[in-house]
């Protein structure tokens, strides 16, 4: 079996866009000492999960404008872009 190619952030579908994000957040989300889980249901776009007192919080990579964001909720306050470079503190600030 061929060695598997890494995919580089400009090339591969959005889905694979998407994932790459949402592994990204979820090491830098570990990094800031939280439990994260990541969730791949067949019906439902892919989302990592974090572990909280009040239940867990769901975090999706969708776009918006053509730009990636994370979400966790319908709010006008509740996404961040992806690639902003505080995006794992301002969802660690939301999930303590």
């Amino acid at each position: 079996m061929d060695k598997p190619r890494a995919i580089p952030y400009e090339a591969g579908t959005d889905p694979q866009r998407q994932f790459i994000h949402l592994m990204r957040l979820a090491w830098d989300l570990r990094d800031l000492g939280l439990t994260i889980s990541v969730n791949l249901p067949q019906a439902r776009e892919p989302a990592l999960i974090v572990q909280q007192a009040s239940g867990p919080l769901r975090i999706a990579a969708t776009k918006r404008d053509r730009k990636w964001v994370f979400t966790w909720g319908r709010g006008p306050d509740q996404w961040v872009h992806a690639l902003d470079e505080y995006a794992a503190l301002r969802i660690r600030q939301v999930a303590l």
